[in-house]
Formats: C-alpha cells, sequence, structure tokens
C-alpha cells in the first residue's frame, strides 16, 4: 500500500521559508517506511549553492546509514530537482523519487537537463511527479510574492 511522505517534506518546505530560504523540502524514506533524513533549503544560511534540501537529505541518510548508496530508499521532494541534484539522485542509487511542484525553469527531471533521460546517467530511478504539487506550488508562489513586495517597498 502506497504511503505518501509528501507532508513531511512540505513541513521542511514550510521551515525553509521561515529561514528566508527558498521554501523546498525533502525526506529520504528506507525500505520499512521509515523517515531516515529530512532537510529544507539552506544555501543562504549556509552560504553553500549546493545545500539544497535533497543534497542535504541525502548527505544526512548516507552518513546515518554509513553507505554512499540509498539502494531500495525513496526521496519525497516538493519541488522537481534541478540538474545537480538528479545528479546526486542517481549516484545514490535512489530507487524511487516523487516530487510536486513542476520546476520548467530550473528542474532537472522533466525539464532542462532531463538528468535521467540522458545516455550516460547510471541509474534511472522510478519518478512520480505532481504528489501535492498544488500545495508545494502555493508555498512557492507565495514565498516569490513576498520577497517581490518587499523588495518594492524598499
Amino acid at each position: 500500500m502506497f504511503r505518501s511522505y509528501m507532508s513531511a517534506a512540505l513541513s521542511e518546505a514550510r521551515a525553509a521559508a521561515a529561514r528566508g530560504e527558498v521554501p523546498v523540502g525533502a525526506v529520504v524514506v528506507n525500505p520499512s517506511g521509515r523517515i531516515v533524513a529530512q532537510a529544507g533549503n539552506r544555501t543562504r544560511e549556509l552560504c553553500d549553492p549546493s545545500a539544497h534540501a535533497e543534497m542535504l537529505a541525502i548527505r544526512a541518510a548516507c552518513a546515518a546509514l554509513g553507505s554512499e548508496r540509498l539502494t531500495d530508499h525513496a526521496l519525497y521532494v516538493t519541488l522537481e530537482p534541478c540538474a545537480m541534484c538528479a545528479g546526486a539522485i542517481a549516484a545514490a542509487r535512489i530507487a524511487r523519487l516523487y516530487y510536486g511542484a513542476a520546476d520548467p525553469k530550473s528542474g532537472g527531471v522533466a525539464h532542462g537537463a532531463r538528468v535521467f533521460a540522458h545516455p550516460q546517467c547510471h541509474h534511472l530511478p522510478e519518478v512520480y511527479d505532481g504528489i501535492a504539487a498544488a500545495e508545494a506550488e502555493a508555498l512557492l508562489t507565495a514565498f516569490f510574492r513576498a520577497r517581490r513586495a518587499s523588495s518594492e517597498e524598499r
């Protein structure tokens, strides 16, 4: 029976927004359904352009398991992963990717680089899109609307 962990990813996205980060959250789930790692974007906080939610969650899960591979694990993320994150998903051998909102501007799965469709991609996860997409899109829209409004007030 399928159980979505997108609510936990959305919680991480909301926490990222509260920190002033782009509201993206990610959760890594093991084969028995236990969350082994979760994270939200921290690029500004850490002054690290690679500190995307997916990257942080993958790093934490690998550290917790003592392995560079997350075979049979699932990743839930609120936004379509960029090319960098898609590359890390393939390198970690994540079995299933579930994401919410599509990202026509910077996505790397269904848009842009389409990393998993590239002939040199060494691992192809199962991909499921549109999971809680409306809520993920609403978080992103509200975040960027508020940023535009605050920059116009200056």
